[in-house]
């Protein structure tokens, strides 16, 4: 009733409303327009006002803020209200400075928005998913941010052996992280790099991507996978695509969701559905951020 997306327990409203509007907005479904406009303005609504009432311009922990700054980036000028749009690109430019200045001196994020916190790869790859699609906006990111993010991900947490990357450090490559490191150094203008081509290897050569039981972070991994995928090229996007789109449809429920809680253990996260919707939504590029 209050416009917002979370998990059972009600937690996790800020990933979960951010991630709910990206599912309608995939198909071109934006707030105050059509059968879905008035849902989707309370979404809108209840995210603007979690940052209104941030005194520290912080959404959630940095994972939910990079979530709600893509989303935020991705609203810009696509809802019907004037007055929205211009409350809108405040909070969006107040929430891209949080990031800016939250940036670890090795160039990633982690969970706290402080520089001294350390960094990681999923947070980071969010954050700066994010920041890419605000540039892709007109929001100012300097390429000294842009440049620092590159260091992190090519220097500290890829592995030249196995063409992956680490969580923290390059040990220990992952699906999961490769998938978000590759997305992110793409936007960063590493698409045509051996050390991100030997990455988007990694995943494709994996035996067990798109085994469900096999790969942990199932949903999460190819939420990035598949726009890795997109910046890839064409082939790659064509080989990929039907794969994840037939491995979603089989692991979809009868009630439309995609979710493997149980009534006693209910689902802690709410992304599995939204991001299945966004990864099937890919061929219509309505985001920009997911677009080649």
């Amino acid at each position: 009733t209050d416009g917002s997306w979370s998990s059972k327990d009600g937690n996790f409203q800020i990933a979960g409303t951010s991630l709910g509007l990206m599912a309608f907005m995939v198909k071109g479904h934006f707030p105050g327009f059509g059968r879905h406009g008035p849902a989707l303005d309370r979404a809108k609504n209840f995210l603007l006002k979690r940052a209104e009432e941030s005194s520290t311009g912080v959404v959630g922990g940095m994972y939910e803020h990079g979530l709600y700054t893509l989303a935020m980036s991705e609203l810009w000028g696509m809802t019907q209200d004037v007055e929205d749009n211009q409350m809108i690109l405040a909070a969006l430019e107040r929430s891209v400075l949080v990031s800016l200045l939250a940036q670890s001196p090795l160039g990633g994020w982690r969970y706290h928005a402080r520089p001294d916190c350390g960094q990681d790869t999923s947070v980071t790859a969010m954050v700066f998913v994010s920041l890419a699609s605000a540039r892709q906006a007109g929001i100012l990111v300097p390429t000294e941010t842009i440049d620092r993010v590159v260091g992190y991900l090519r220097d500290q947490v890829w592995n030249e052996k196995t063409g992956g990357f680490g969580y923290q450090g390059s040990g220990g490559s992952t699906l999961a992280c490769t998938a978000g490191g590759a997305y992110a150094a793409q936007l960063c203008g590493m698409r045509d790099t051996e050390w991100v081509q030997a990455a988007i290897r990694y995943l494709q050569n994996s035996p067990k991507v798109f085994n469900r039981k096999e790969l942990g972070h199932y949903y999460y991994a190819h939420y990035y996978a598949i726009q890795a995928m997109v910046q890839a090229g064409d082939e790659h996007y064509a080989k990929w695509y039907p794969q994840i789109r037939d491995s979603l449809i089989a692991l979809q429920k009868p009630n439309g969701s995609w979710s493997e809680g149980t009534a006693e253990k209910p689902e802690t996260y709410p992304h599995k559905t939204p991001m299945a919707i966004i990864i099937l939504g890919t061929p219509h590029r309505y985001i920009p951020v997911y677009q080649e």
